[in-house]
């Protein structure tokens, strides 16, 4: 009961990213051809936010009393790149990212099953190898 909260503001954020056409794939095609500025939009304001409350967070205390850390990045450049070509080679071939997938089967595109059960897969087969890939 008390993880209801959660719930809500899941559906709350889904209905945000419907209604935005975040979640649209010819909005995705849209960027990857750079014919729109609609999803760079969302995702700069997005980037803005996040690094706003960031900010602010580190100003607040938690719920221990002490104030909010946020880790040094590991060095390696290259393995960021990568990672991200992976990434958007993947959203761009599917036409969607991995947290509206579920928003997707949310609207009724159940063909979007699919993909999250080729994301499991692709998460296990790297838990499997990772300790044999370069990080």
């Amino acid at each position: 009961m008390q993880y209801l909260k959660f719930l809500f503001v899941g559906i709350l954020f889904g209905i945000v990213l419907v209604k935005s056409e975040a979640v649209s794939w010819y909005r995705i095609y849209e960027m990857f051809k750079f014919e729109s500025f609609h999803m760079f939009g969302i995702i700069g304001t997005a980037v803005i936010t996040g690094i706003i409350l960031l900010l602010i967070s580190k100003k607040l205390k938690n719920i221990n009393g002490g104030l909010m850390t946020v880790p040094k990045k590991e060095k390696g450049f290259t393995r960021y790149i990568i990672g991200g070509t992976i990434f958007g080679l993947g959203w761009a071939l599917s036409g969607a990212c991995p947290g509206p997938m579920y928003i997707l089967v949310g609207t009724g595109a159940f063909s979007v099953i699919i993909l999250i059960l080729a994301a499991l897969l692709g998460t296990y087969v790297y838990g499997l190898m990772k300790d044999k890939l370069p990080h």
